[in-house]
This record gives structure tokens, C-alpha cells and sequence, in this order.
């Protein structure tokens, strides 16, 4: 049977590790037919005209991350990256194993997720920030950190609906990173903005990690991820081909590709 544990120290249970994930697997059932509405999806379930087949996205998948490490997820597109990261930020729940996460983790696997394209960014910067649990009180005291990182002061009180992408991301970003968690989880999102907010966004990561934060990163930025992590994980086709200290996994996966 599948299991998610999500532990504190309030519980009085002790904890080398702040992830435990152990063989773990997430299986979708995707249908034969090709659907291209819910109307007719509704339609042809009433009639049984479904058929299903079953797609591993990740099979027997363990990764321990210790207090303070920084590891990458690496692989090709569809390997399950995205889909352990979401095990382990609480969004899914295995088919099978057991997830064991230790502290508050932030999630930046879809900046920006929580906005509403007809508010301000003010007025999205208080949705996201309580929408992540924080008290209204909390993001008001960080308020102006947040848009000065975010580097949009003069759109601040425009609708998001007239933002950029790339302004969007920098704002979620700003957002999601304005406190320090136990565990950041980064899929991909520190291709936000030019090269110099990129670098401040890499900066502020590097900082957390000083200071006791654990990384969780999928990038396909090699030299992010050697500057960044100490340790890799390579999922191919949803299972584990290769772990280990970052430049000997990334070697490996980049002759192979």
C-alpha cells in the first residue's frame, strides 16, 4: 500500500533525512481513444466505449536528501522528474512506496500558479503569499522585499493580465522564496528573466542552502547543476539509472544523450 508520512520534530520522532522516498511508483491510466473534449469523454464513458492502458511514470524510485544538500533530478522529458518532485511537495501521493518529508517545503514547480490575471500584482503578491500558508500580517511585512527582488515596482498595480511571462515568473518567484523553507524544490525555474536575474535568483538559493536549506533542482542546465548541487539522481523512463555525486551522474547522462 502507498504511503505519504509528512513529519515534524513535534511529533517527537527523530529524522537523519528531510526526504525518504522509498520505492516508489506513480501509475496513470491513459485512454486508447483520442478525446478532444469532456463532452464526448463523458459520452463515451457513459457508453463504455473506453479502453485504458496503464504508463508508469515512475517505478521503484528511492532518493534520501539530507539536511542541507542540494540534489539534482536529471533526465530526458517524460522521465518522471516533474512527477517525484511532485511526490515529495505533497501534490501527488505514490501508487506504490512510501514518501517520508521532513519540515515546510516550497514548491516552485509552477511559478505563478496561484495568480489571477485580472488582479494587481499587489493584489496577487497577498493571494499567493497566504494561498502558501503565511499570515496576511507576515506578506505584508515583506511586501516591498518581495517587489524590489522581483525587480516590477512600476507594474505593481497593473492587472497580471498586462505582465510578461517572464515578469509573472519573477514575481512567483519573489513570492515563493520570500521565507525560508526546510526543503526548496526548483523544477526549471531558474530560467526566469535575463541572465542577471538568474544569477540572483541562484544567489538567493545558494544563501538558504548556507543556512540549512535543502535543494531539490531539475534542470537541464548542466552548469547550473554543477554549481548548484552535490548530488545527482538520473531517472530514465521512470526508474533510477544512475546516482551519485553530481559531476560523475552528469558526465554519464550527457554522453549518453
Amino acid at each position: 500500500m502507498a504511503r505519504v508520512h509528512v513529519a515534524s520534530s513535534e511529533y517527537g520522532e527523530p529524522s537523519v533525512n528531510v526526504v525518504d522516498v522509498d520505492a516508489a511508483s506513480v501509475r496513470f491510466w491513459l485512454p486508447h481513444e483520442r478525446v478532444v473534449s469532456f463532452k464526448e469523454f463523458a459520452i463515451r464513458r457513459i457508453q463504455r466505449r473506453l479502453s485504458y492502458r496503464q504508463l508508469w511514470a515512475l517505478k521503484g524510485v528511492s532518493l534520501e536528501v539530507a539536511p542541507a544538500e542540494a540534489v539534482a533530478i536529471i533526465g530526458r522529458n517524460g522521465a518522471g522528474k516533474s512527477t517525484l518532485l511532485r511526490l515529495i511537495a505533497r501534490v501527488m501521493h505514490p501508487t506504490e512506496g512510501r514518501v517520508r518529508v521532513v519540515g515546510h517545503v516550497a514548491p516552485l514547480l509552477d511559478l505563478g500558479a496561484g495568480f489571477h490575471p485580472e488582479l494587481t500584482g499587489r493584489e496577487n503578491v497577498m493571494l499567493n503569499g497566504t494561498l502558501l500558508g503565511h499570515a496576511r500580517r507576515d506578506v505584508q511585512r515583506r511586501f516591498d522585499d518581495i517587489v524590489a527582488f522581483a525587480e516590477i515596482a512600476d507594474f505593481i498595480d497593473a492587472p497580471l493580465r498586462t505582465y510578461s511571462s517572464g515578469m509573472a515568473a519573477r514575481l512567483g518567484f519573489a513570492v515563493a522564496t520570500a521565507w525560508q523553507p526546510d526543503i526548496l524544490i526548483v523544477d526549471e525555474s531558474l530560467s526566469v528573466g535575463d541572465e542577471k536575474f538568474r544569477a540572483k535568483c541562484e544567489a538567493r538559493i545558494g544563501e538558504y542552502r548556507r543556512s540549512g536549506t535543502s535543494i531539490l533542482l531539475v534542470s537541464h542546465d548542466l552548469p547550473t547543476v554543477r554549481a548548484v548541487c552535490q548530488r545527482a539522481i538520473w531517472l530514465d523512463g521512470g526508474r533510477v539509472r544512475m546516482t551519485g555525486e553530481v559531476d560523475r551522474v552528469a558526465t554519464a547522462y550527457h554522453e549518453a544523450a
